[in-house]
């Protein structure tokens, strides 16, 4: 179970052990900005999923994650929304 996280929800949509990052109708450079900021608000091995509506998160978000050492578990691109299943190194 995640822990709360201020500006994070657990929410439908998720996975039941990953916090949901909500960024839909942000522009880049805003989806990584605030990936970057949420990854430093959970614990290692806590997972965070991302849901974004710019189609430039698809590129700047793995890019973030190689940078970050974090791992990309899962993408999923669907009913115009990306969707990154991020596990905190």
């Amino acid at each position: 179970m995640t822990s709360p996280v201020q500006g994070l929800s657990d929410r439908a949509g998720a996975p039941a052990d990953a916090v949901l990052l909500d960024l839909k109708g942000l522009k880049c450079p805003l989806p990584a900005l605030k990936t970057r900021k949420a990854l430093s608000r959970i614990a290692s091995g806590e997972r965070l999923s991302v849901v974004c509506t710019d189609p430039m998160a698809g590129i700047d978000i793995p890019n973030l994650l190689r940078e970050t050492g974090d791992v990309l578990e899962d993408q999923q691109k669907g009913d115009g929304t990306l969707t990154f299943l991020v596990r905190k190194a």
